[in-house]
């Protein structure tokens, strides 16, 4: 069964605030393999002008993927996630991400619709700091593979 498109737009509520740490940047940037020192070293960040260690830009994914689990389990949306694979990740930045943010995420969802058989879902996670301000806009495509297989 299709998913249900009235859905398109229903916003979730917040996730409660998380606290960026040094250490999660510093293993997160070790387990891509990314050696820039304004990752792991404050010094280095403060020599560019950050004030502390800068998260890689796909650090968010973690964040605004957990806050989607609203929506993928909201019984009433009828997405079953057990044929559900990763389409599509994209984020676009208002600042970046630097160790000491609280951040929180609200997901809505922005789109839905069926292509041969599958269901295509896009949430967008919208990321902001305790101040409120927008951080990072995080858009995730979730495609629901057809009964068939196909």
């Amino acid at each position: 069964m299709p998913l249900d498109e009235s859905y398109i737009g229903r916003t979730y509520p917040p996730t409660e605030p998380y606290e960026v740490g040094r250490e999660k940047i510093r293993e997160f940037a070790e387990a891509i393999g990314e050696t820039n020192g304004i990752y792991t070293d404050p010094e280095v960040a403060r020599a560019h002008g950050y004030r502390d260690v800068v998260a890689p830009p796909t650090f968010v994914f973690s964040l605004s993927y957990r806050a989607a689990n609203q929506v993928t389990h909201d019984p009433q949306l009828g997405l079953d996630y057990n044929r559900v694979v990763h389409g599509d990740q994209g984020f676009s930045y208002v600042r970046p991400v630097l160790a000491g943010d609280w951040l929180s995420v609200t997901s809505t969802i922005e789109s839905v619709r069926t292509m041969a058989g599958n269901d295509i879902l896009v949430v967008r996670g919208d990321v902001h700091d305790k101040g409120g301000e927008l951080v990072v806009t995080a858009r995730t495509m979730l495609v629901a593979r057809g009964a068939d297989g196909k």
